[in-house]
């Protein structure tokens, strides 16, 4: 079962590669933003969330992840047969209604671990199986992990169109908020930001997380 869900992490980092590779020359992914759902979106896959835009996908809208969902899971429970897991790296995540069975982290980090793709200055996207376990060996330094099961993702103009209905507020992300120690707090405070500031969307205002 482990060496199944080892595969299915190794084609998540394949995606994640070849996304990167498509978009370097075109799209900014230095700086993610935000997705803070609206409180009358009705979706009740996001209904209060904070999504993380991370990367575009090659043919495809944007990909993100939900930073604000725990799970009961544990990663120990996930990955039983790996070495002891910090307990603050252990919470999994829900990270969206795509490809639940999949998994996907963020490591906080002065360097930018290999392989991944970057989000913010010090925060990396990764789906990497070996470069999760280096991270859980110690081999490679992070400041954060979080870990998350499945992701969001949006067909091509999907998200503009739920923009143009106004269902969601657009912030800058910040890497305080994606680790934060509560996750029941992130929403209320994005909304309390997003509200108190001018997020006004117009159509191709947003290159960074697709078209």
């Amino acid at each position: 079962m482990r060496r199944v869900f080892l595969r299915k992490l190794m084609i998540v980092a394949a995606l994640l590669c070849c996304a990167s590779a498509a978009y370097a020359a075109e799209v900014p992914i230095a700086n993610g933003v935000f997705l803070v759902a609206k409180p009358e979106l009705p979706d009740p896959n996001f209904r209060e969330t904070v999504v993380l835009i991370t990367q575009p996908v090659p043919g495809g809208g944007p990909l993100g992840v939900i930073v604000n969902r725990p799970l009961a899971a544990k990663l120990s429970e996930v990955l039983p047969n790996t070495l002891a897991i910090p307990e603050q790296f252990d919470q999994v995540y829900g990270g969206g209604p795509v490809a639940r069975n999949t998994l996907l982290f963020l490591l906080r980090a002065r360097a930018r671990p290999e392989p991944s793709l970057p989000v913010l200055s010090d925060v990396y996207l990764s789906g990497d199986a070996r470069l999760l376990e280096r991270v859980l060996r110690g081999e490679v330094e992070v400041q954060a992990l979080r870990a998350y099961a499945g992701y969001s993702g949006w067909a091509p103009g999907q998200l503009q169109n739920e923009m143009s209905r106004e269902d969601w507020w657009v912030i800058n992300a910040d890497a305080d908020t994606i680790f934060s120690a509560d996750p029941a707090l992130i929403w209320p405070e994005m909304v309390k930001r997003a509200s108190t500031r001018s997020t006004q969307w117009t159509p191709g205002a947003l290159p960074a997380i697709g078209r």
